[in-house]
């Protein structure tokens, strides 16, 4: 039985209509740390989501009927859980540990949902074993990035879909497979051991990186970007650094990520076509993002333990944010980051940004012989930021019929319908 709603323990009923808003609220907000209870509690991640979708259809029955509780999240965790020990009574599973929870759950009830204790500001460690397991290296990242979008953020298989331009069942079938992959590789409910820690953060992080990245810059579609989707990878960013408020990485890239979208307000114009950098009303930028961005980077610092490679693009974005206009961007200092990130982290797209940045610094002649060694080793072959960032420097030293090729080679190579319809203005000579 779920519990009880009697007049104590509920709100009296919403209007028509706001109930599934309310629902889906709760869940955004709480999904993370309800299958994480529910997956300590049953030692299974793939079951724990299944209780948790299962009463999140009991809500959308019942709190039309019986009225909203005060304590959602309670409500929600409190009829998984008797689903479990209902389904351990069928299994004949239903040893003394197990009578005690229920004996425990049973006492909650009759007590109203209030008194279970919840704190929707607490951060536990079930979340952080929730988000390791989302990214377990057994998984592809597709079904890593799908998976923590649907047990983390609680976006819906339906959200997701929208979000990545994929069919809803694609998503679907992915969080599926993930969840039988996770069970047949016996994966615990635990946070990794030590020596795994640094490289299961590096992919936790990874993920939660590409996930703004999409945001940042569709891969596909109508938008040029996906503002909800960035807020969703902020929000993680600012879970993670809630669970480890020491560890650098997680502090440079939520800095990173809040650097970067503090620029969103300018990067579109009001029919949503891109505006570029030095082309952007920085009066628009978010100076809110900007000083938590700035923050979380200063903490990363005081760590002590040195920059990482988010940290380093974080002090990137961070010369973007102080500087008052492109041209008066200190260049030479990006320049230097850039080295650094490169020795750090090299790759071929690092060094195809250091290129440009050197471009703005010195003049575009040095280092279009960069993007040149770059373009002949085909190692960005089909990136159309290439040919993109090749055009730029084609353009600025006056080869104009060179530049418009490469501005319609890149046209072709992106995926996203706007910033295409940007390329191929370009490639027809137009100044935009």
């Amino acid at each position: 039985m779920p519990p009880s709603s009697d007049d104590a323990a509920v709100r009296p009923l919403p209007p028509p209509g706001t109930v599934e808003r309310t629902v889906a609220a709760v869940w955004r907000i709480e999904s993370a740390k309800i299958v994480g209870t529910l997956a300590r509690m049953v030692g299974d991640f793939g079951w724990a989501e299944d209780l948790a979708q299962e009463a999140l259809l009991d809500a959308l029955r019942q709190w039309p009927v019986e009225g909203v509780p005060r304590n959602g999240a309670a409500w929600l965790t409190a009829v998984a859980k008797r689903r479990a020990i209902d389904g351990w009574r069928r299994q004949e599973r239903l040893d003394d540990r197990i009578a005690v929870l229920a004996h425990d759950l049973e006492r909650e009830q009759a007590e109203g949902t209030d008194a279970v204790p919840w704190d929707p500001d607490a951060v536990d460690d079930d979340v952080l074993r929730l988000m390791f397991i989302a990214c377990h290296p057994v998984l592809s990242r597709e079904a890593q990035v799908a998976l923590t979008l649907r047990v983390v953020a609680g976006l819906s298989s339906e959200e997701i879909a929208r979000a990545f331009l994929v069919p809803t069942a694609t998503v679907q079938q992915r969080i599926v497979r993930a969840k039988k992959t996770l069970a047949a590789a016996g994966v615990p409910f635990e946070t990794p051991p030590r020596e795994e820690h640094t490289a299961r953060l590096g992919a936790l992080l990874g993920v939660v990186y590409l996930i703004f990245n999409e945001a940042h810059a569709a891969s596909s579609g109508p938008e040029w970007m996906r503002p909800d989707l960035a807020d969703e990878a902020i929000r993680l960013g600012r879970v993670l650094v809630g669970l480890m408020p020491r560890e650098p990485d997680a502090l440079g890239l939520l800095a990173l990520m809040e650097l970067t979208a503090a620029r969103f307000p300018a990067r579109t114009d009001a029919q949503g076509d891109p505006v570029l950098l030095g082309d952007q009303d920085r009066r628009l930028w978010d100076r809110s993002r900007i000083t938590r961005g700035r923050a979380a980077l200063a903490q990363a610092d005081a760590v002590g333990r040195g920059r990482g490679a988010y940290g380093l693009q974080a002090a990137i974005a961070e010369c973007h944010a102080l500087a008052p206009s492109i041209e008066e961007t200190d260049w030479e200092q990006i320049v230097v980051l850039y080295e650094a990130l490169g020795r750090l982290a090299p790759s071929p797209v690092v060094e195809l940004n250091r290129a440009a940045a050197v471009a703005m610094a010195t003049g575009p002649a040095s280092a279009l012989k960069v993007v040149d060694q770059l373009e002949a080793s085909g190692v960005l072959r089909g990136y159309h930021l290439l040919p993109a960032t090749r055009a730029e420097m084609l353009r600025r030293l006056g080869r104009e019929d060179e530049a418009r090729s490469e501005f319609a080679t890149a046209a072709a190579l992106t995926g996203n319908d706007r910033e295409r319809a940007l390329l191929e203005a370009k490639a027809r000579g137009e100044r935009t």
